[in-house]
């Protein structure tokens, strides 16, 4: 997915897919409140087809179907936390979270943006539009993108990463594009609400892997599901 939206972490060694799978499950478990069967509960449905697309196991994937739905004895409960403001050289960031200790969440939080600028709610997200993001790809040669958008419903499109086109939708017609888009042509990769800033900013080389190095420590910390940065690709 575009990289001026989403900050791209390349995860190779063991123990940083241990913290994907620990994200995976988290967001498996809170879809899982509205309901244990994928087919009936949406937000579940997408939520374990990008757990199997990173190779998640499936014995994974069910004990975290279980937990969230309350089956299980150890049920874990996680708050959904938003923050924002500024990574350095004031480019603007927003934070997702999902924790079962806030104070140990707020804590890490303040610690690493101390050199960026934690700011209040609503500093920085009038600047970002929260949207559906699908990263899909052509099924086969001569699949057309624009098509396929203006067929399975999608509002926009831009090009995307290794051949990749992002469909973007109103928050809504999430589910309902990601279905249409195989029947036009595309493979799914990837399928998420997000948030994409409307005024992406250029830095130099130099500023731009401060801003890259404080963006990583945020996407490591175990509480952090998603990072959003207005720093163009």
């Amino acid at each position: 997915m575009g990289a001026q939206w989403k900050t791209k972490i390349k995860e190779t060694t063991a123990a940083a897919k241990g913290r994907i799978f620990t994200k995976l499950a988290k967001e498996i478990m809170v879809a899982a409140r509205n309901g244990a069967d994928p087919n009936m509960n949406s937000k579940l449905r997408m939520a374990v087809e990008q757990a199997k697309k990173a190779s998640m196991p499936k014995d994974n994937i069910e004990r975290a179907i279980k937990k969230g739905a309350g089956l299980l004895d150890d049920a874990v409960h996680f708050e959904k936390l938003l923050y924002e403001g500024f990574a350095p050289h004031r480019v603007p960031v927003i934070v997702e979270c999902l924790t079962d200790n806030v104070n140990r969440t707020v804590s890490n939080i303040r610690m690493l943006f101390r050199s960026g600028q934690l700011g209040a709610s609503g500093s920085v997200a009038w600047d970002f539009d929260h949207l559906g993001m699908i990263e899909a790809t052509p099924a086969s040669v001569g699949a057309d993108p624009e098509v396929a958008a203006i067929e399975a419903g999608a509002r926009d499109l831009e090009p995307g990463e290794n051949g990749a086109t992002l469909f973007l939708t109103d928050h809504t017609d999430l589910d309902a594009v990601s279905r249409a888009l195989p029947a036009h042509g595309f493979v799914v990769q990837s399928a998420i609400l997000g948030y994409k800033p409307r005024n992406p900013v250029t830095l130099g080389d130099t500023e731009r892997a401060e801003v890259e190095t404080f963006l990583e420590a945020l996407h490591a910390d175990d509480d952090v599901q998603n990072v959003y940065a207005g720093l163009t690709g």
